[in-house]
């Protein structure tokens, strides 16, 4: 769209121009805009996009962390005997591998996380600053941590991205623009692991990003989402190109909230795990939020083992590694099976049958798309 050219469109539409950004991820520029009057979101979008100028007109959706609180602090951390993870250290600490967390604030002073974290970023829009927030020091603990929390991949460098405000009344949340901008971020920075902790409605500026940067080789982890078995699928989980991940708990039974589908990859520790929490302190959190970033661990093991494997065929690697839970072979409950630290590393001296993502998988192309706010 011709630069000129938007002012007239926001007065046409009667719209307040709210910010832009352009992304490199996909060569895009994207304009937020707000309008106040009684039309709807979807009626907005419809009407942008009959203007020939704009590439493409949309929501930006409303995303939310997934992990539930839990009061008491564990006497153990079950999940280093369930993952394999001593046994898998011996040949793969996550070194020199770089994971992006996008989540709410991450307290970089805690004990655990002195020297985990390489690099922040704040794809929020500016004000006071944040607050360390619950969930986004326990997802990046369990991802890398040091000291005496034992974590996935305790060599792991760090991306504390913060795309979710921990200050709104329904919990931490964060919108598309703020998801795009950290995935932008991250892939700026060359992040081969992202781990997405949060889950929503299904997003086509979402989707185009996930499936570029799939492209660039970088491996997309996503929580199945706590909303239940009679939620549709949420995403990004559910998005082809992501390694969509659900909870169990010490038992190896599922976690009862966690959303089922057959878009499911694995299953990881998801109930009752031991967490860094803000001002240095511990605490137990539960939900697929949890698993997902065990498995972000797991992912960077593998790729400090064979650097060069694809976003496919680590997806490969896991789901053969997997072992079985629920009915005989992949389910909506359990995907693949349970994630097996020690046996997926293993198993990428082993030959490698792979297949691509299924699904739509929309090409980048440049655009300038405008994305709509109903709220001030």
């Amino acid at each position: 769209m011709p630069a000129k050219s938007l002012p007239e469109i926001l007065r046409r539409e009667r719209l307040a121009l709210i910010s832009t950004d352009t992304f490199t991820l996909v060569p895009v520029t994207l304009h937020r805009v707000r309008f106040r009057d009684r039309r709807s979101v979807a009626e907005v979008a419809t009407a942008l996009s009959r203007d020939p100028r704009i590439a493409s007109a949309q929501a930006n959706h409303v995303y939310a962390l997934v992990g539930e609180a839990m009061p008491a602090l564990a006497g153990a951390q079950y999940v280093v005997g369930k993952l394999r993870l001593k046994e898998a250290h011996a040949s793969a600490t996550g070194k020199d591998v770089t994971v992006a967390v996008i989540d709410s604030d991450i307290d970089l002073g805690h004990p655990s996380l002195q020297g985990a974290v390489a690099d922040r970023f704040d794809a929020l829009d500016g004000g006071k600053p944040a607050a360390a927030h619950p969930h986004g020091t326990a997802i990046a603990g369990i991802v890398g941590a040091r000291a005496q929390l034992a974590s996935a991949a305790p060599e792991a460098s760090l991306l504390a991205v913060r795309a979710f405000s921990g200050e709104t009344r329904a919990g931490a949340q964060g919108t598309t623009l703020h998801v795009l901008r950290a995935l932008d971020w991250s892939g700026r920075k060359s992040a081969r692991v992202v781990n997405m902790s949060f889950a929503g409605p299904w997003d086509a500026a979402l989707s185009e990003f996930l499936a570029a940067g799939t492209g660039r080789g970088v491996v997309y982890v996503a929580a199945g989402g706590n909303a239940g078995p009679a939620s549709p699928p949420l995403f990004p989980a559910a998005d082809p190109n992501v390694i969509a991940v659900t909870a169990t708990d010490a038992e190896d039974r599922l976690f009862p909230a966690a959303n089922r589908g057959s878009h499911l990859c694995v299953a990881a520790p998801g109930v009752d795990i031991l967490v860094a929490a803000p001002n240095g302190g511990y605490g137990l959190l539960s939900g697929t939020s949890m698993a997902a970033a065990q498995v972000s661990g797991v992912v960077a093991l593998m790729l400090q083992a064979r650097p060069g494997l694809k976003p496919v065929e680590v997806r490969a690697a896991l789901t053969r590694s997997a072992r079985d839970l629920g009915p005989s072979g992949p389910d909506r409950e359990f995907g693949a099976g349970f994630a097996d630290a020690e046996g997926a590393v293993r198993s990428l001296k082993a030959p490698t049958a792979i297949t691509e993502p299924t699904g739509p998988v929309p090409a980048g192309a440049s655009a300038t798309p405008i994305s709509a706010n109903s709220q001030p």
